[in-house]
């Protein structure tokens, strides 16, 4: 009963732990790429800097704020192991 319990326990800890990497692996690959993205739309038009900035910086919050989340249901799932 007892080694049923520590094991579900620790699984549950373990996927919250690979939740919240797979969280911040995807927000540094999203942002990545939107920088990646705006860098070369800008060395594309000049002209359009500030436009292109801006959006990016919005969707870069977006991404950051979705990855915030991710990590708050990874640490949710680890503090409601059953016990």
């Amino acid at each position: 009963m007892l080694s049923t319990i520590l094991l579900d326990m620790s699984l549950a800890i373990m996927g919250a732990g690979i939740g919240a990497g797979l969280a911040a692996i995807g927000a540094g690959i999203g942002i990545g790429r939107i920088g990646g993205s705006a860098m070369e739309a800008i060395a594309r038009q000049p002209e359009a800097a500030g436009k292109i900035q801006t959006a990016m910086l919005i969707i870069a919050a977006l991404i950051e704020v979705i990855a915030l989340f991710g990590v708050v249901i990874a640490f949710l799932i680890s503090q409601n192991t059953g016990v």
